[in-house]
């Protein structure tokens, strides 16, 4: 057994050291947790490698549960996480987390996706920002009903409690955007009428494809 959890430990501990170190946890966990990841991956590789170094019982036999989770361990590392950020958003609830102090004093153009969302929320009257400048960048987000919204999800821990945030998006004729495809857009807010309601939405007076951002979940 000792020869087993050994090389269980030092294979389940290289993997978080290596989705630490490539960057792979970027889009699984909030950045502030990464630091506890290589910490723990580190922690279990001295552990593995002090087991190792006993000797090992007579013959030690490897058991189904073992070789299964150091076959999960082998899969980590040789398959990258590509989650789907339109299904999750999906799924999910649209309760967004506590914004950070001073969110809703930023100018129209610096302010993210996400701090948009957070004001429109707080705001009940969407003429105030008919006109405003927009400057921001998400995923297209499909709706079971109407047009794509572009979105970001925001996350406390992991993707595991991921929150969508969504804007509406006047696309321009012939333009098709794509389910998961990132962009940035630039233009103005405007407000109009959808489903009985007046609400905001983004007018862009450019679209551009982006590659997904290193660090795609926001606080």
């Amino acid at each position: 057994m000792v020869l087993m959890r050994g090389t269980l430990l030092l294979l389940w501990g290289l993997t978080l050291l290596w989705s630490f170190h490539s960057g792979r946890l970027d889009l699984l966990l909030r950045g502030v947790f990464h630091g506890l990841v290589g910490f723990t991956g580190l922690m279990l590789v001295m552990f593995g490698v002090a087991l190792l170094l006993k000797r090992s019982q007579p013959q030690e036999r490897w058991r189904w549960p073992w070789l299964l989770s150091g076959l999960m361990a082998a899969l980590v590392l040789i398959v990258p996480p590509n989650p789907s950020f339109s299904d999750l958003a999906s799924n999910r609830p649209q309760g967004l987390p506590d914004p950070p102090e001073l969110a809703f004093v930023l100018p129209p153009d610096q302010r993210s996706l996400t701090e948009w969302v957070r004001y429109l929320r707080s705001q009940p009257d969407p003429d105030l920002v008919d006109g405003n400048p927009v400057s921001i960048s998400g995923f297209v987000w499909r709706q079971p009903q109407g047009s794509p919204l572009i979105a970001r999800l925001t996350v406390r821990c992991c993707l595991a409690d991921a929150t969508p945030a969504g804007l509406a998006v006047a696309w321009p004729d012939g333009f098709t955007p794509k389910t998961n495809q990132w962009l940035a857009l630039k233009g103005t807010m405007s407000v109009q009428r959808q489903d009985g309601r007046r609400i905001p939405v983004v007018v862009p007076s450019s679209i551009t494809p982006i590659a997904r951002p290193e660090r795609p979940l926001e606080p």
